[in-house]
């Protein structure tokens, strides 16, 4: 990990329009390479591609040597799975020697691999890293750090609650499993202050589990909010394990994977003041449910 001088906050790194594309793959183990075609560059041996974790505080880095690959004006750096990434947004930069970083574009993707990935069990800790376009036609990459992970699959609200099917990986499910919802100002889900409601967790074939939330009682907590976080705790004694999708090749879920919302059992949907709720991605890909008023507030 490397310190370099960081832009204005705020400030749109865009690229442009003569800039270098990065073609990115993706291993099933968690690795990435990046292949950028650049005539002339392969007699250098300062050239390198540049991570950095966008608003890190100090700033954070990572520094891949470029090396030459097949066609030999075609570069490549190499990103192993072995190599801790923190969890965040990572700015992908190119650079030579001490010159400046230029933003990178994003090429061809080839992340076949990331769909239904699973993890191995001899782990202690997984990493998640998913190449993707920025707003600005930038490329970065989403990197995830957890361990345990449970990860959502099939999410069904119906029926005034909300089941989860998923599969837990780093932990072992007991009899005393359950489902917790808490509040999203209780950090790190163990504000001791902070309400939790509970719902029973049924476990399924290897690592897998279904779990159920009733809705009404999240409208029993007036004063927690109106956003909740889902996490699963395997067992009375155990750490809570933060529910979300992260092992396939889409790097935020909130834009395209949405649910609808169903009515609160204790009043009906024609009712004044009538909650709602529904279940959604955060920006983190972490499985929430929100309370609203309007169940068109959140469509």
């Amino acid at each position: 990990m490397t310190a370099t001088t960081r832009r204005p906050a705020g400030t749109p790194d865009t690229p442009r329009a003569t800039a270098p594309r990065a073609d990115c793959t993706a291993d099933s183990a968690g690795g990435l390479s990046f292949d950028i075609e650049l005539p002339g560059a392969a007699e250098r041996w300062d050239t390198a591609l540049l991570l950095r974790l966008r608003a890190s505080d100090p700033e954070e880095s990572v520094r891949l040597p470029l090396v030459p690959s097949s066609g030999g004006e075609v570069l490549r750096a190499t990103l192993p799975s072995t190599v801790p990434l923190a969890e965040g947004r990572w700015d992908a930069y190119l650079v030579f020697g001490e010159g400046e970083p230029q933003r990178l574009l994003p090429g061809c993707n080839d992340l076949r691999s990331l769909v239904d990935r699973v993890p191995r069990t001899d782990r202690t800790w997984l990493g998640v890293r998913i190449p993707y376009t920025t707003k600005y036609g930038n490329l970065s990459v989403r990197a995830w750090l957890r361990w345990p992970h449970a990860e959502a699959g099939d999410v069904w609200p119906a029926d005034g609650g909300v089941t989860v099917h998923g599969r837990l990986y780093g932990a072992r499910l007991t009899p005393t499993a359950r489902l917790e919802a808490r509040p999203r100002h209780a950090a790190g889900g163990e504000d001791a202050g902070a309400p939790v409601v509970t719902g029973p967790v049924t476990p399924a074939d290897g690592p897998g589990f279904t779990a159920r939330l009733a809705y009404d009682g999240l409208a029993r907590e007036p004063g927690a909010g109106e956003e909740w976080e889902l996490w699963l705790r395997p067992g009375e004694d155990a750490e809570p394990v933060r529910i979300a999708r992260i092992l396939d090749d889409i790097a935020d879920k909130h834009k395209i994977m949405r649910y609808p919302a169903q009515p609160v059992a204790d009043k009906g949907p024609d009712e004044e003041g009538a909650l709602w709720a529904r279940p959604y991605y955060t920006g983190a890909n972490d499985l929430s449910v929100r309370l609203e008023r309007s169940p068109s507030a959140a469509a």
